[in-house]
């Protein structure tokens, strides 16, 4: 039985991941086919591994020239410019459907892939980006905050990778924006995911300035607990994920957990 090529050629997928979820030229070293994108959510936390490096070399080494909540912001601006703002975009559609779809299946999935943005998506991008910005300026020094972005980012690309395990993909390939439906992740790929996202975090755990909080495991908690509240509001209103779902996802349960090592942090300072 022949193995279909992108199965055999692990690479090909990690190259078009970094063309994928990323806007940095890669594209112009190594083109991989197009069966290769199936695969891409795969190695999605090691494109994490690549922003978060960059927020966290930027706020690390920004803060020794400027202002540490101007490297911050600074870092922030970074991301969306490496991946060009596509998790944003689909954070800002996921919220348009949901909020302005109702039940409405196909209404949803329309107002989901129309590229205006509405009130909904508006909305959510500003409180994101506010939580966002206060969570990590409360993590302390610029050390504190890169150690947070480092774990944070592939950690949580991997978290959302599972909805494409956890559900069909909602639209067929033909309709959906890119053209692509991920393949579900074989065990092999599953263990691969697994130690991209938890590596990092495990830097979090042990090596850290957080590494004495007593409940830092809240940290891994809360965002497997915000996937499992969203798996709930798409599988019922959708039946099934998309591209805008999994952007989301990652974005929404990366802020949770933030959120919540802020907290921790709240909690160490006034006991």
């Amino acid at each position: 039985m022949k193995v279909p090529l992108y199965r055999c050629n692990w690479y090909q997928s990690i190259w078009a991941a970094l063309i994928f979820f990323t806007r940095l030229p890669f594209w112009r070293l190594y083109q991989p086919p197009r069966d290769s994108y199936r695969s891409v959510v795969e190695y999605w936390p090691l494109t994490g591994w690549l922003t978060g490096a960059m927020m966290a070399g930027t706020v690390y080494f920004g803060s020794m020239i400027m202002p540490l909540p101007l490297a911050l912001a600074l870092a922030i601006v970074v991301r969306l410019l490496t991946t060009g703002a596509l998790h944003e975009d689909g954070l800002a559609d996921f919220l348009d459907g949901f909020g302005g779809g109702g039940s409405n299946r196909e209404r949803i999935l329309s107002i989901m892939k129309d590229s205006h943005i509405g009130t909904y998506g508006t909305i959510a991008l500003i409180v994101y980006f506010a939580l966002l910005y206060m969570a990590l300026s409360f993590l302390g020094d610029s050390e504190c905050i890169a150690f947070a972005l480092l774990a944070a980012d592939p950690f949580s690309k991997m978290l959302s990778g599972q909805i494409i395990q956890m559900m069909p993909y909602a639209r067929t390939a033909d309709t959906a924006k890119n053209g692509v439906v991920y393949r579900p992740v074989t065990l092999r790929a599953g263990i691969l995911l697994a130690i991209q996202g938890l590596v990092p975090l495990a830097l979090l755990f042990w090596l850290s300035p957080f590494a004495d909080i007593p409940s830092l495991y809240w940290v891994v908690m809360a965002p497997c607990l915000m996937l499992y509240l969203l798996y709930l509001l798409i599988w019922r209103r959708l039946k099934g994920y998309t591209g805008d779902c999994c952007g989301a996802v990652f974005l929404l349960t990366e802020l949770t957990f933030h959120l919540t090592l802020a907290m921790l942090v709240y909690q160490a300072h006034i006991a």
